[in-house]
């Protein structure tokens, strides 16, 4: 016997719409504001949901007279930085684990596994003080040597500092093992003798992962790329911390600095939110394009 369904159904379409309306209305406000000028804005006395025709001015202004068109680029640099090394440190790391025995494979993936219960915004300090000097622990070994031998001159001290750069903003974001869960999912999802039957052929280790495993994990490897993207392009706090030059920040620290004015001022919201749809339309569209491969590639590894 057939249960009837078309109460459930209007119930869950219900649902449906009533979440859709909750995540697109703060969307659609900020895309009205957007419109109107600052006049129009102080004048309403706040937001106000009749749109204006300033939308474009809006744009103009924010591409020719602020920094934010920069700082995008700033952002698609180190978006692109964190999501590659995330996903190439995590795959090799996979690799070894599920295709090389050993006793210690279940322990090292727990500690692997462990690492993303200590965010980086937990240990943002003594991150500030590794990225200011990068060779802090090859000093440690150096004055440990120096009184080992007992030198009277000083230990020489070395210097490399990564902030306001590229690579000493995007390395610590990077540094996130949940990818590794994601890959080894699906590397046991594969069949058992696939690693033997390759071996047969030929195919050492480095052949069997350039060969067959990377082409047959394209589909997780490109969802788990966009996450990392837009992981990367949405952090905020880290690069407020790394990053002092405008020159070297991304958009989204880029995008706070517009939300400052003068004490007595009200903050031109419109510009503000123009500059927020101006930022967020990259991420927007890669994952409205990418949405299949993202779903298709996270059901891949559940298996």
């Amino acid at each position: 016997m057939i249960e009837p369904t078309r109460g459930i159904n209007l119930t869950a379409n219900a649902i449906l719409i009533c979440g859709i309306i909750f995540i697109l209305s703060p969307l659609l406000i900020a895309l009205i504001v957007a419109t109107q000028s600052y006049e129009d804005f102080v004048a309403a006395g706040g937001i106000s949901l009749l749109p204006g025709r300033y939308l474009l001015d809006n744009i103009i202004h924010i591409v020719t007279e602020t920094n934010l068109p920069r700082q995008v680029l700033n952002s698609i640099i180190i978006a692109t930085c964190v999501a590659t090394i995330k996903c190439s440190l995590a795959f090799a790391a996979t690799f070894a684990l599920v295709f090389f025995d050993s006793r210690w494979n279940r322990l090292i993936f727990a500690l692997t596994i462990a690492t993303v219960m200590l965010p980086l915004e937990l240990i943002v300090v003594t991150t500030y003080q590794v990225v200011a000097n990068v060779a802090m622990p090859l000093n440690w070994l150096i004055d440990l040597g120096w009184y080992a031998s007992a030198a009277q001159s000083p230990a020489p001290h070395l210097e490399w500092n990564l902030l306001d750069s590229f690579a000493g903003i995007a390395a610590p974001i990077a540094t996130s093992s949940t990818s590794v869960f994601i890959y080894r999912q699906f590397f046991l999802s594969l069949p058992r003798d696939l690693p033997r039957a390759a071996a047969m052929d030929g195919a050492g280790p480095l052949r069997f992962l350039i060969d067959i495993l990377l082409p047959l994990s394209k589909t997780p490897l490109i969802a788990t790329f966009i996450f990392w993207f837009v992981g990367g392009w949405t952090n905020y706090l880290w690069p407020l911390v790394a990053a002092t030059s405008s020159t070297m920040q991304p958009a989204i620290v880029g995008l706070s600095r517009l939300a400052t004015s003068e004490p007595d001022r009200i903050p031109e919201v419109p510009m503000l939110m123009a500059g927020a749809l101006f930022v967020s339309l990259l991420p927007v569209l890669l994952i409205a394009v990418m949405q299949g491969r993202i779903v298709k590639g996270l059901n891949l590894s559940e298996k």
